[in-house]
């Protein structure tokens, strides 16, 4: 252990589970951690959903095992920090229990009612023009059309389960509604709210709900949560959650932030311009910046961000990891009639295969977009797949192409985000389970033509995020003193030799989406 030898205990609920783990005060060493599985739930129409229920029982039950695992290190708990996924909504009743499942940022089933509710003539990208240029002057954005911010859902509740949106006390963001399980407080932060987009964030140190935006969308103020600042002690933790998670009572729960703002803190990439790429079950490549801007044609935009005062770039893709998981579970090792059960090393396995495979896979290029996508284009019916396979093509190809078509697609994205700011990144800052890959890590490199910093425990940057959040709060330090110190454990250089075989592979890459999105588009359509 290293700092004054207080602990802090980090909740990550990410959608396969949450992570719960404990850091030094000075937040650099990880002093363990656990995780728990949860269940997805797809939904015919583009739904997924979870149980709320099912996110505190596997909380409760990875953070009872991680304490009696540290018994000296949990007495000493100075504060519990939240981060959770994004854009989802949790409706509770005044007893703050949740009614139903929790719908969450997978879900496209709003996006009919953004579209009747944002249409309009003039009509400027599929919006009415002047609630574009209303919406993007006071909030920075506009929801997108695929149906997956929050406001999105809420619209769908409204419309189409209208007893739940009746008999909601609240509608919270997940991180939020686990805050109130543990503080029975409901609030949510400055940041966690953006995607509800109803509130007038011009200014990064004075955000609140807009009442003119609340009105065109008929929603009644008294369900959404009061707004406060990520840093913000919300209340002690209470007996009951306590005896659940088996912590200390009365520790202090600092407010905490959603997963995209935490894993920007806990890259360690936390000054103006510094960028971080998230390779998890998405991906993201994002930076803080010092001004609010819109950039609508590449569906991003500069929003509030936890550290106070500031913002980030808010973009997303849809599929990184979850395409190896698909390649793991459907592909290789899928548990029917001609498969086996996936090994433990599966992943371990992919990369010996790929370190194997020549660069470019001998130009089998792979789209990741297998549920959509969101940046640097919007597009939820787009699809991926394998292009200019052969008979000669070996699995380790196939393999390979996957990785490299996932760091195209962040290629994609780096073009739009140094379009955004004006100026070229520098090295990166790379986080997620999938930057435990030396061989992705590399790739990486290559396509994008950066340096790749791999951060030292790059799954836990989520969590070490909550922990920054919740340090800076009980003023154990700044920002820039915490999380620049956070660890890096190799850099990886772009191979020159490399770089015109990627520029080719990407151009075409680019000119399939546009050949093909047509045609996804019919074959995907909804009724």
């Amino acid at each position: 252990m290293t700092g004054d030898g207080r602990t802090l205990l980090a909740i990550d609920l990410g959608t396969s589970g949450p992570k719960v783990a404990l850091f030094s005060a000075d937040c650099q060493a990880v002093i363990g951690s656990e995780v728990e599985p949860t269940k997805l739930i797809l939904e015919p129409g583009g739904g997924a959903e979870q149980d709320p229920e099912d996110w505190w029982r596997a909380i409760c039950a990875a953070s009872r095992r991680l304490l009696e695992r540290h018994p000296d290190e949990a007495r000493r708990i100075a504060a519990v920090g939240c981060t959770a996924q994004w854009s989802g909504t949790v409706p509770v009743d005044a007893e703050g229990r949740a009614i139903g499942n929790a719908v969450i940022w997978m879900d496209s089933r709003g996006g009919k009612h953004v579209k009747r509710a944002f249409g309009g003539f003039p009509g400027v990208m599929g919006y009415g023009a002047g609630k574009l240029l209303k919406w993007i002057r006071l909030t920075g954005g506009v929801p997108g059309h695929s149906g997956k911010d929050s406001l999105a859902h809420i619209l769908f509740l409204m419309a189409e389960r209208p007893e739940v949106y009746a008999k909601a006390a609240k509608l919270l963001e997940p991180k939020d509604y686990l805050n109130l399980r543990l503080t029975g407080k409901a609030a949510a932060s400055f940041d966690s709210i953006t995607l509800h987009w109803v509130t007038d964030n011009r200014r990064a140190d004075r955000i609140d709900y807009h009442p003119g935006l609340l009105r065109a969308m008929k929603l009644d103020r008294a369900k959404l949560p009061d707004l406060r600042r990520a840093v913000d002690v919300l209340g002690p933790l209470t007996a009951e959650a306590a005896r659940a998670l088996g912590a200390p009572e009365g520790a202090p729960v600092v407010l905490g932030t959603p997963d995209v703002h935490s894993a920007a803190v806990g890259s360690g990439a936390v000054r103006d311009y510094e960028p971080h790429l998230y390779l998890g079950t998405s991906s993201w490549l994002t930076c803080h910046v010092p001004f609010q801007k819109t950039d609508a044609v590449h569906n991003m935009a500069s929003l509030p961000s936890p550290i106070p005062g500031r913002y980030f770039i808010g973009n997303e893709q849809e599929c990184a990891g979850a395409c190896l998981t698909f390649l793991r579970d459907q592909v290789f090792f899928a548990q029917d009639e001609l498969g086996t059960a996936p090994p433990e090393q599966a992943y371990r396995r992919f990369d010996e295969l790929v370190e194997k495979a020549p660069p470019g896979s001998r130009k089998v290029i792979f789209t990741p977009w297998l549920y959509g996508e969101r940046t640097p284009v919007e597009d939820p019916t787009i699809r991926g797949g394998w292009h200019n396979v052969s008979l000669g093509t070996t699995r380790g190809e196939l393999i390979r192409s996957v990785y490299e078509g996932i760091a195209f697609n962040a290629r994609w994205l780096l073009q739009a985000v140094e379009g955004f700011i004006k100026q070229p990144l520098g090295a990166i800052n790379v986080i997620g389970g999938g930057a435990k890959s030396d061989a992705w890590c590399q790739i990486q490199a290559d396509v994008l033509g950066k340096p790749i910093r791999q951060m030292a425990d790059p799954v836990q940057a989520n969590a070490r995020g909550a922990a920054i959040l919740a340090a800076v709060a009980m003023g154990l330090g700044t920002f820039e003193q915490i999380a620049g110190k956070v660890p890096v454990a190799r850099v990886f250089q772009p191979v020159p030799e490399r770089a015109a075989l990627y520029g080719e592979l990407f151009a075409e890459f680019v000119r399939l989406y546009k050949a093909n999105k047509a045609a996804h588009a019919k074959l995907n359509r909804r009724a």
